[in-house]
């Protein structure tokens, strides 16, 4: 089964599959080796990263597809990729579902903010009107060659509009051709509950740690029919901490060592990046 039909097939079971994001091809191959069945790159994490700025717009198509090819390259999971707003207009959707398309994406998630856009958990956001926005999302429905190539609609519309007028948004990509519908920072935990018994189709629930909206157990959004547990940027905090924490002993204490707990072993290091792999391919060859 190709990995756009697994991601189908998990997305519309609705049990609440938690998928990490990566920010780099590292990252993917710990979230695939954990055992986690999907990932999602994700351009907050793109952005911090690499740029080492702040989630406002600052990455374009160029970069995602960068990452999208090597991750894909690199694991067999299916990957949902962050799109942002499709980086402009309707026409430039089309172009970025193409270009994401070829290099391995599994599902293409567009959003509706103004650009530049920013992190959906940050204040003074602003969308653009409905009608441009479910064009945006006919423009990628159309764009897919293969049928199977998912497609997820985004509203950021809750904090600028109110909850009623996201429910209303979300329909709309709906009934535009969206696959799966993501209405992002709702902030009360009735809102989270309601949204699945308000929308029909598959729906993306995004926790995002220390964000505005409340954190669920993905059991419990799963018993609610969530299709989808988006934790993007766990991986991110989690290494964040993990090099403040070994870099401040090594400052204070002068050395680090594979004892200290603080750091992931040497062989352990080598075996996620396949070297066995490839020194069998070199003996190979030589």
């Amino acid at each position: 089964m190709s990995t756009r039909k697994q991601l189908k097939a998990l997305v519309n079971a609705r049990r609440g599959v938690i998928v990490p994001g990566a920010f780099n091809a590292l990252s993917a191959k710990v979230v695939e080796d954990l055992g986690f069945e999907a990932i999602y790159v994700t351009g907050a994490g793109v952005t911090n990263m690499w740029f080492g700025m702040p989630d406002q717009g600052f990455m374009g198509l160029a970069e995602i597809a960068d990452h999208t090819a090597r991750i894909r390259d690199t694991v067999e999971v299916p990957l949902l990729v962050d799109a942002d707003t499709g980086f402009g207009n309707a026409l430039n959707v089309y172009h970025t579902v193409r270009t994401l398309e070829r290099a391995g994406a599994d599902c293409i998630q567009l959003e509706d903010q103004v650009a530049p856009k920013r992190c959906g958990h940050f204040n003074g956001k602003d969308v653009i009107s409905t009608d441009e926005a479910v064009s945006k999302i006919k423009a990628a429905v159309d764009a897919r060659r293969d049928p199977d190539l998912l497609i997820m609609a985004r509203t950021d519309a809750a904090a600028v509009h109110g909850f009623e007028a996201a429910v209303e948004r979300a329909q709309l990509f709906a009934e535009a051709g969206a696959d799966i519908l993501f209405v992002e920072a709702v902030t009360r935990e009735d809102e989270v509950r309601a949204l699945p018994q308000r929308l029909d189709r598959p729906q993306l629930m995004n926790m995002v740690i220390g964000g505005k909206t409340p954190i669920f157990n993905a059991t419990e959004l799963a018993d609610l029919g969530y299709g989808i547990v988006l934790y993007a940027n766990a991986a991110l905090q989690g290494a964040v901490m993990g090099m403040q924490k070994a870099l401040t002993v090594l400052r204070d204490e002068r050395e680090v060592t594979e004892a200290s707990g603080l750091v992931t072993p040497f062989a352990e290091r080598q075996r996620l990046v396949g070297k066995p792999q490839w020194d069998a391919l070199d003996k190979r060859y030589s």
